[in-house]
């Protein structure tokens, strides 16, 4: 092999000179200067997808000066942010399709505060919800989330999980007074029932069901 062939020169642990292609860069375009453009820099808002080429020293200072909102008024500032948050896309109230009211289901009609179930999910409960003052059995379905412990006290006291704050209450009582041995003469075979159904309620009451 000679010593000069371009497999030889491969396998030195440093080539005798930069054999790789060279990058060749625009020049910068800030004023009078030559150098070479490495970084680009964006030309304003109205211009998002045009960019500036400069060197590094002047795109350090182009972009200490630079401001997005040049030329806005505070309230268009705040308002750009604000649509900012959802891409600038538009957006309505729940209730509402495409900005239009949305149409009313027929089950809406069982529901205290009108809203809509157009899958009729609340159809079955929806009628006995209204009678409950300010709705509270229809508010604790849609906003609380029954873990398994708490479905397990409340059927312990024989209630299910829709079951209000009052009805647990009034079934405590209810309970207390069936297994309590004082109510049964003195019989005390009942007692570990009794020892279940307090815990039960001391547990729903530590958990918020007061």
């Amino acid at each position: 092999m000679k010593t000069d062939s371009p497999l030889f020169d491969r396998i030195r642990v440093k080539p005798d000179k930069d054999r790789r292609p060279s990058l060749s860069l625009p020049g910068c375009e800030w004023p009078s200067c030559n150098a070479a453009a490495t970084h680009r820099a964006p030309k304003g808002r109205l211009r998002e997808n045009e960019h500036w080429r400069f060197c590094l020293g002047h795109v350090r200072e182009y972009n200490h000066s630079y401001n997005f909102f040049a030329g806005m008024s505070e309230d268009a500032i705040a308002k750009y942010q604000k649509d900012a948050v959802t891409g600038h896309r538009p957006t309505w109230k729940m209730g509402m399709n495409g900005g239009r009211p949305a149409a009313r289901s027929h089950s809406a009609r069982f529901h205290p505060d009108g809203a809509d179930d157009p899958f009729d999910v609340l159809r079955d409960f929806g009628a006995s919800a209204g009678h409950e003052a300010g709705g509270e059995h229809l508010r604790r379905r849609e906003t609380r989330v029954i873990r398994n412990a708490e479905r397990k006290a409340l059927g312990a006291l024989g209630l299910e999980a829709d079951a209000t704050t009052h009805d647990i209450k009034l079934r405590f009582k209810v309970l207390v007074k069936r297994h309590h041995p004082d109510a049964n003469g003195g019989d005390r075979s009942s007692e570990d029932r009794l020892r279940e159904i307090i815990e039960a309620y001391n547990y729903l009451k530590s958990v918020g069901f007061r």
